[in-house]
């Protein structure tokens, strides 16, 4: 199979796991394949966490899930030095933490204090890993899939910006349409009614063994797609319609008077950079070797969304960051 068939199947194994968030799916493929870290956020219930995890059971990589809360401490993510004792004396070695794995899912990031959430920044950006002087690189597939909600602030850690800004994109996962929710009721029926006669027949034989494991994609696959999008053409004309969006978030004055009221300050150059390799990946999903208007705007709500920092009056006034998005999209010429 050529890479981009082995992604369609892996986004198709992830459908039948996740039923009415095929938007949230694509998403996450375009993490993974844009070689980014992802921001999931959504009401309690909205299933983020068996996204990832379906994401992970269909890619064959090392997954490693990790609960944020208040007294977690930064070695609990990296790891720690630890002393051995031998017969000459006794050494200091590196006990990995759970960091070090292929998809790492922070769950509920917005839990743990500063100094946690500090741990995850070189890993995110730097690929590695510092611990007593010496430096620990990631695995070459790495990715942070990190989830928060937005509702039950008690108690909880806002990220702050220099954090946010890592994460390539801000995906938010909305209630299922009631169709959906229906199928839903009946995928997790079955699934509970498959895991009890399993126990059942675990029960009544003597030895128990595994059942068979899935045909995951291998790494290599990943790889591979990765080279595809790289080649992927981006005329001039879109290149600077990418630059002219996030231009327009730092000099809003410009462009209307509502950007120039809603908006405190604009997009950092990762977000620019972030346009273009999700574009990219976009237009190379769909099976086009080439970038459109199209593929930009599909995806600037997911890159801007944490970038831009909506003023008083903009909250005041109950605009949300993805209405700001729309209007700048609006405004901003296409090519």
């Amino acid at each position: 199979m050529t890479p981009w068939q082995q992604v369609d199947l892996l986004r198709k194994r992830m459908g039948e796991a996740i039923i009415g968030q095929k938007a949230v799916i694509d998403r996450l493929l375009i993490g993974l394949l844009a070689n980014g870290n992802l921001l999931i956020e959504g009401m309690p219930g909205l299933a983020k966490t068996r996204a990832v995890k379906a994401l992970a059971k269909g890619l064959e990589c090392e997954f490693s899930r990790i609960q944020f809360t208040p007294d977690l401490l930064p070695s609990d993510v990296t790891g720690t030095d630890i002393y051995y004792r031998n017969e000459s004396g006794g050494d200091f070695r590196f006990a990995q933490g759970p960091i070090f794995a292929n998809i790492v899912l922070a769950d509920e990031i917005n839990r743990a204090p500063a100094k946690v959430q500090a741990a995850l920044l070189e890993a995110m950006e730097e690929r590695q890993v510092t611990v007593g002087g010496n430096t620990h690189p990631m695995p070459p597939l790495f990715m942070v899939m990190a989830t928060q909600n937005p509702v039950e602030q008690e108690g909880t850690y806002p990220l702050p910006e220099a954090q946010l800004d890592r994460f390539l994109m801000h995906v938010n996962i909305t209630y299922p349409p009631v169709e959906d929710e229906v199928d839903i009721i009946l995928l997790v029926r079955g699934e509970e009614t498959a895991s009890a006669e399993a126990g059942a027949h675990d029960a009544t034989t003597t030895g128990t063994t595994k059942p068979p494991a899935e045909n995951q994609i291998p790494q290599a696959a990943i790889f591979a797609a990765r080279q595809e999008i790289a080649q992927i053409h981006v005329a001039e004309p879109m290149v600077r319609y990418m630059a002219d969006l996030v231009n327009a978030s730092r000099y809003p004055d410009a462009y209307g008077p509502n950007l120039k009221r809603w908006i405190d300050w604009g997009a950092s150059p990762r977000a620019s950079l972030a346009l273009d390799r999700c574009s990219r990946v976009h237009a190379w999903l769909n099976q086009r070797d080439y970038v459109d208007p199209l593929d930009v705007r599909a995806i600037a709500p997911e890159v801007l969304r944490h970038r831009l920092a909506l003023s008083y009056e903009a909250q005041g006034q109950g605009v949300s960051a993805d209405q700001l998005i729309g209007e700048l999209l609006e405004q901003v010429a296409l090519p």
